[in-house]
């Protein structure tokens, strides 16, 4: 998947335990630094494996790796098997909405840069949550995210339009996502991992359609297949311990903040590995996306300030 996961437990309400923990010494912004990189790191990878597997085919191979890494380790059959049909059918919705997001994204970043592709995605996030808490703060916190979204939209639009089309439909799924994601994290039978184990397995059944028979040429390859691990990894299952770690240690107020830096995270990765370079027109969209995701509040943050 793309960078959800961070805006994913950013944005939840749960109480998330700012104690530090005292057997880890590791400073907690260590955690979040190694999310940021892995969370476009492993896109930026999968870009590269484009030209042995199809994008489609290098999509499932992302979704069905991590989720087979997150079977082993959680064993989420046990928790679907107490389930009650609501919370099935939930888990099941938000994991056929990550398998058609995670395939919009790749055909995204297959044709336009990958801090645009971050960028446009961070667009209904802020918009979220200022519907979620109406102020001024969140108000103009939105006019930056759609001054930035527009600015790169005016770049990409006339030579790129499929690839910001797709690009804008990640977006509406990331906040659908975000929604649903939402939804599993407040339901006591299923915890936030095994709730992702669980969506994982469902993405990888519901792709498979779409994604399988453009993966295949990866079974004879093991290179080809190994690196599709590897981007299942990197992308999903690194980036999602970090994250739990992460926000364990740091407090709630100060991890929304510092997620607005991954939009230029993922610039960076896209100029270093993909030699990506952005025009100046881009990097301000880029910079003012950052700004709103940075400005907004959600609604409990707002409460708490009011």
């Amino acid at each position: 998947m793309p960078s959800g996961l961070p805006m994913l437990m950013a944005f939840t309400d749960r109480t998330v335990d700012d104690r530090p923990v005292q057997r880890n010494r590791l400073p907690a912004h260590a955690y979040f630094v190694g999310s940021a990189v892995f969370h476009y790191l492993g896109p930026a990878f999968a870009v590269l494996l484009f030209a042995r597997v199809d994008v489609l085919g290098v999509a499932w191979l992302r979704i069905a790796a991590a989720g087979i890494v997150f079977a082993l380790w959680r064993r989420p059959w046990r928790v679907w098997r107490r389930l009650d049909g609501g919370t099935r059918r939930l888990v099941a919705g938000w994991g056929a909405v990550l398998a058609v997001m995670n395939s919009a994204f790749y055909l995204a970043i297959d044709r336009i840069p990958l801090g645009t592709v971050a960028a446009v995605e961070f667009l209904p996030v802020v918009v979220l949550a200022a519907l979620g808490a109406r102020t001024p703060r969140n108000g103009a916190a939105v006019g930056l995210a759609v001054a930035g979204v527009w600015l790169l939209s005016d770049v990409r639009l006339v030579a790129e339009p499929w690839g910001f089309l797709f690009a804008a439909a990640n977006a509406v799924l990331f906040a659908l996502y975000i929604v649903l994601g939402h939804r599993v994290a407040r339901n006591e039978a299923v915890t936030g991992i095994d709730g992702l184990a669980l969506a994982m397995l469902v993405a990888a059944v519901v792709a498979a359609p779409i994604g399988f028979l453009d993966a295949a040429p990866a079974f004879v390859d093991p290179v080809a297949l190994a690196a599709g691990i590897g981007v299942g990894i990197t992308s999903s299952v690194i980036p999602y311990v970090c994250d739990q770690l992460a926000m364990a240690r740091l407090p709630r107020a100060t991890y929304a903040l510092l997620v607005s830096l991954l939009p230029a995270t993922a610039t960076m990765i896209g100029i270093i590995v993909l030699a990506q370079l952005p025009t100046a027109v881009e990097m301000a969209g880029v910079v003012l996306v950052a700004g709103g995701v940075a400005l907004h509040r959600e609604r409990r943050e707002a409460a708490v300030a009011a």
